[in-house]
C-alpha cells in the first residue's frame, strides 16, 4: 500500500476524527484529505511529477504535512530537510537530490535567499515578501483528482543523514518501506484512533515524521503540532491539548524541570506514553523524570534513519532496573542480532555490534552503490556500526559507535564532518573531534586542535570560523589545543586516548 491509499482508507474510516491540531485550529480527516489534493495541484502546477523531489523546510507545521501528501499523491518524493543546517549544508542536499521545488517555512526565507541552488521555493506558515505562498496556492487550487497510486516499493522519502566520509548520505524509502513503520509503531505502542500524539521534536527528522506523525494518521489519531519546541509551551501544549503520548529527546523531558520554575502547576494528567530516544539515560535521570512527571510511563526507542527508525524499545517494567540500556526487545517486524567481528551472532552476554533486517529498511543511499553494500550483510542485515553490550538476560548498552557519530540533545553530528570544516582554517594543523558524555544533553561535542607553527588561534575565533558551514549543534562546545593527536602507525587518530585524557580531566 502507499501514503495516498492508506489516507483515503483511514478518512473513510474515521470521517469524524480531528486529523490535526495546530495553534488551536482543527483540521479533519475529509478536510485533509481534501487540502492535499489541493497541495497535489500546486505541485504540479509547478512542475512536479512522479519521482520528482520536493524539499520541506519547514518547522512543525500543517504546510509540511499537506505538501508531503501532496508529493505522495504525484508519486513524488519527499525530502525533508533540517531547518537548523546553514546555506552550503543544505545546497549540498537540494544539489545530490536533484530537488525540483522547495516549500520553506517563511521564517527561513533569508536562507533560501542565500542558496546558490537556482530552485524555486514557496513559503508556508509566515510569511515571506520575497516568495510566493504556498499556502495561498493550496486554499484558491481546485483539488487534483486521483490518479493511479504510486507503486508500493516506489519511493516516498530520500532522508538525509550524515556519513562518516562528512558528506550527507540520502537514504531512499520506498512506500511500503514508511507504512510498514508507521503500522509496526502502531502495534508496538498500542497507538490508535483515541491516540493524541504531540510532534514537539523537528518534524523533518525521521521518527518525530515516521514513528509517530504517520503512524498516528495511520491509525485514525489526532496529530497534535507544536511550531517550535521550548520547555514552557511544551507543558502548555499538553495541558491546553490533553495530549496522550509524545516523543522528545531526553533533554526535552529535562529542560522544563529546571527552566520552569511553575512545572508542578501543570496538569499532564492525560498523557499515557512519554517515549524518548537519541540517547538513553541512566538510573539517576531516568529516577527524576518518574517523580517529576508523575509518571512511570516511559519508554526508549532505539534505530537510526536507514531503518526507518525502527530498531529496539526499552520498555516502563525495565526503564529502571535496566537504566541505560536500549532494550532487548526489538520492534514489531524487525529482526536483530548482536554479531562479533566476523559477523557471527553472539550466543549469550559479550560486546558486538548490533545488526537489524526490516520490512521498513532503506532501499539504499541515493546513487552510492558502493556505500549502500558496505551498509548491509551479503544476506541483508543492516551494519548499525553501534557496539553493545548484552548482559545475562539480553538487554543490550550501547559502548560505542564505530561511526563515531556523537548524539547531542537528540541531534546526530559526525565528528569526520566537524573535523573536515576546521580543516580549512589556516591555523589548524590537525583536529579530532569526540563526543563527551553530558547528563541532560546525551553528549557535548568536544575538540582536539593542533595549530600550525607561528599560528594563533582561540576557542572563539575557531567557532566563529564554524558558524556559516555549520549547524550550531554540530559546533564544538569546548577546544583543547594540544602539541599533536595520538595516532597509530598507519595514522589513525587513537580517540579512545582522548576519551582517557577527558575523562580524567587532562
Amino acid at each position: 500500500m502507499d501514503l495516498s491509499t492508506l489516507l483515503r482508507c483511514t478518512t473513510r474510516s474515521f470521517p469524524d476524527h480531528e486529523l490535526l491540531r495546530y495553534q488551536g485550529q482543527c483540521l479533519r480527516y475529509p478536510e485533509f484529505l481534501r487540502l492535499s489534493r489541493q497541495a497535489a495541484r500546486v505541485l504540479a502546477q509547478h512542475g512536479v511529477g512522479a519521482g520528482d523531489r520536493v524539499a520541506l523546510i519547514c518547522r512543525n507545521t500543517p504546510g509540511f504535512l499537506l505538501a508531503a501528501y501532496g508529493a505522495w499523491q504525484l508519486g513524488a518524493v519527499v525530502v525533508p530537510v533540517n531547518h537548523k543546517l546553514q546555506a552550503p549544508e543544505v545546497d549540498y542536499i537540494l544539489q545530490h537530490a536533484r530537488v525540483r521545488l522547495c516549500i520553506v517555512d517563511g521564517t527561513l526565507a533569508p536562507l533560501a535567499t542565500q542558496l546558490c541552488t537556482p530552485i524555486t521555493a514557496l513559503w508556508t506558515d509566515t510569511p515571506a515578501e520575497a516568495l510566493a505562498s504556498f499556502d495561498a496556492l493550496v486554499e484558491a487550487a481546485p483539488p487534483l483528482p486521483d490518479g493511479p497510486p504510486p507503486g508500493a516499493d516506489s519511493p516516498a522519502q530520500l532522508l538525509y543523514t550524515s556519513g562518516t566520509t562528512g558528506k550527507p548520505k540520502g537514504c531512499l524509502h520506498s512506500h511500503r518501506n514508511v507504512v510498514m513503520q508507521a503500522l509496526a509503531c502502531c502495534t508496538s505502542l498500542s497507538i490508535g484512533h483515541d491516540t493524541r500524539m504531540l510532534v514537539a521534536m523537528p518534524i523533518w527528522h525521521a521518527s518525530p515524521l515516521n514513528n509517530w506523525t504517520l503512524a498516528t494518521l495511520a491509525a485514525g489519531g489526532t496529530v497534535v503540532l507544536l511550531r517550535e519546541y521550548q520547555p514552557r509551551a511544551f507543558l502548555e501544549i499538553i495541558e491546553a491539548e490533553r495530549t496522550t503520548m509524545t516523543f522528545a529527546a531526553p533533554v526535552a523531558l529535562l529542560a522544563p524541570l529546571h527552566s520552569v520554575p511553575d512545572f508542578q502547576r501543570f496538569d499532564l494528567s492525560s498523557m499515557k506514553l512519554w517515549i524518548y530516544g537519541g540517547g538513553p539515560l541512566g538510573r539517576e535521570m531516568a529516577e527524576k523524570l518518574i517523580a517529576a512527571y508523575g509518571s512511570e510511563r516511559f519508554v526508549q526507542v532505539y534505530g537510526m534513519t536507514e531503518t526507518g527508525p525502527l530498531g529496539t524499545a526499552l520498555y516502563p517494567q525495565d526503564a529502571l532496573r535496566k537504566a541505560g540500556s536500549i532494550g532487548r526487545a526489538s520492534t514489531v517486524t524487525v529482526q536483530l542480532r548482536v554479531v562479533d567481528p566476523q559477523d557471527r551472532p553472539l550466543d549469550g552476554p559479550g560486546v558486538g555490534e548490533i545488526q537489524l533486517r526490516s520490512e521498513a529498511m532503506m532501499q539504499g543511499y541515493l546513487d552510492d552503490p558502493e556505500a549502500t553494500a558496505r551498509a548491509f550483510t551479503d544476506d541483508g542485515w543492516y551494519r548499525s556500526g553501534d557496539l553493545a553490550r548484552v548482559d545475562e538476560e539480553g538487554f543490550m548498552f550501547i559502548v560505542d559507535r564505530a561511526k563515531d557519530m556523537i548524539i547531542t540533545g537528540g541531534e546526530n553530528v559526525y565528528s569526520k564532518e566537524v573535523e573536515d570544516a576546521l580543516a580549512p582554517h589556516p591555523a589548524v594543523q590537525d583536529a579530532a573531534v569526540i563526543g563527551r558524555p553530558h547528563p541532560e544533553w546525551g553528549e557535548t561535542v568536544i575538540a582536539f586542535v593542533v595549530l600550525r607553527p607561528g599560528q594563533s588561534a582561540d576557542a572563539q575565533a575557531l567557532a566563529g570560523h564554524l558558524a556559516p558551514r555549520l549547524a550550531r549543534y554540530k559546533i564544538p562546545r569546548e577546544f583543547h589545543f594540544c602539541e599533536a593527536l595520538p595516532r597509530t602507525p598507519t595514522g589513525k587518530i587513537m580517540k579512545h586516548q582522548l576519551r582517557q585524557q577527558l575523562a580524567g580531566g587532562a
